[in-house]
C-alpha cells in the first residue's frame, strides 16, 4: 500500500467517526459511561478477532513472532484507548455536539509537539501550520464561535492528550509488528474487557440498561470501532503520526456534511470556510513534502 492509499483508508474512517457523534450523545440510554465504552469496544473487538487471529497465525509462519514488548505495547495502546474513549464520552453526554468536535481537535498539534519532545521526531515544516490551521477550521466549522466550557467541555479536553498519545502509540505498533488487525482486535479486546470490569465495579450496570443503550452499542462498535479504528490501524503503517492526525481532523467535515445530508442543518458561508481551511490543510501536507524531492530522470 502506497501512502496515498493509506491516507484514503484514514478519510474513511473520519468519515465514520463524523456520522458517530451524534449517535454516542442519544445512544446510550441509561448505561454509565465506562460501560457504554467498554461494550462498544468488546463488539468491535469480537468482530475484528476472527481476522486478527489469521494475520496473527500468518505472521507466525512468517517467523516474525511477537515479542513481548510488542504484547505490552497492545496493552498499553488499550488502556490508552479506554481512557481517551470514556473521557471523550462522558464530556459528550454533557455539552453539545458542536462542542465535542471542536474540542476533539486540540489532539490535533498535540500528535507532532509530543512526537518532537518524547521521541525526537521531526517532522515537514508543513506540519506546523497545517495543525494550527486545522484547529482554527475546526473552530470555524463547529460554529463554536462563543463557546464558554462547561464540565463536559472539560472532560473533553482531557481526554485529547491520551487520543494524542493513542495515535502515535498506534503508528509505532502498527510499524513495528506489520499485523494491523493483530493490532486493533488486541487494544479493542483490552480496552473493552478492562471497560467492563471497571463500570462494573464503578457503575453496576444493570441489564435493562444494556438492553436500552443495544442499539447504540451495535452501531457504534460495529462502525465507529471494528471499522472505523481498523482503518486507522491499517494506514498508519504507511502514514506518519503527525499527518494521521491532521487527516483524521477531517471527522469534523463530515460530520457537517451528515448534518446537512440527514438532518437538513445548513452551514453559513463562514462555516464552509472552516471546511475548506481543514481540507487544505490536508492537501498541503500531503502535497508540500513533494516539492522537496529531487526528481527522477528516465
Amino acid at each position: 500500500m502506497n501512502r496515498l492509499q493509506a491516507n484514503l483508508l484514514l478519510t474513511l474512517a473520519a468519515m465514520i467517526w463524523g456520522s458517530s457523534f451524534v449517535v454516542q450523545q442519544i445512544g446510550t440510554g441509561e448505561l454509565g459511561t465506562i460501560t457504554f465504552t467498554g461494550a462498544r469496544f468488546l463488539v468491535g473487538a469480537l468482530v475484528v478477532l476472527p481476522f486478527g487471529i489469521k494475520q496473527l497465525h500468518r505472521v507466525g509462519r512468517q517467523q516474525r513472532r511477537f515479542q513481548p514488548g510488542d504484547w505490552l505495547g497492545l496493552l498499553l495502546t488499550g488502556c490508552v484507548l479506554l481512557a481517551a474513549a470514556a473521557l471523550q464520552q462522558y464530556g459528550i453526554l454533557h455539552t453539545t455536539v458542536t462542542n465535542s468536535g471542536f474540542l476533539t481537535a486540540l489532539y490535533i498539534p498535540l500528535v507532532p509537539v509530543i512526537g518532537l519532545i518524547a521521541l525526537k521526531r521531526k517532522v515537514h515544516f508543513s506540519i506546523w501550520p497545517a495543525s494550527i490551521c486545522c484547529f482554527i477550521g475546526t473552530y470555524i466549522l463547529s460554529g463554536a464561535h462563543q463557546v464558554a466550557l462547561v464540565a463536559g467541555d472539560l472532560w473533553i479536553i482531557s481526554s485529547t492528550l491520551f487520543w494524542a498519545i493513542h495515535v502515535i502509540l498506534v503508528g509505532i505498533l502498527a510499524s513495528r509488528t506489520q499485523a494491523p488487525l493483530v493490532v486493533a482486535a488486541g487494544q479493542f479486546l483490552v480496552c473493552g474487557c478492562a471497560g467492563l470490569l471497571l463500570g462494573y465495579l464503578v457503575e453496576s450496570p444493570s441489564l435493562a440498561q444494556l438492553v436500552g443503550a443495544a442499539w447504540g452499542i451495535a452501531y457504534v462498535g460495529i462502525f465507529s470501532v471494528s471499522m472505523a479504528f481498523t482503518l486507522q490501524v491499517v494506514g498508519q503503517r504507511f502514514t506518519p503520526a503527525a499527518d494521521a492526525a491532521i487527516i483524521l481532523s477531517s471527522e469534523t467535515v463530515f460530520a457537517a456534511l451528515g448534518g446537512m445530508i440527514f438532518l437538513g442543518e445548513r452551514l453559513s458561508l463562514l462555516q464552509l470556510s472552516g471546511g475548506v481551511l481543514i481540507l487544505a490543510s490536508i492537501l498541503a501536507v500531503e502535497l508540500l513534502p513533494m516539492l522537496g524531492r529531487p526528481r527522477i530522470l528516465d
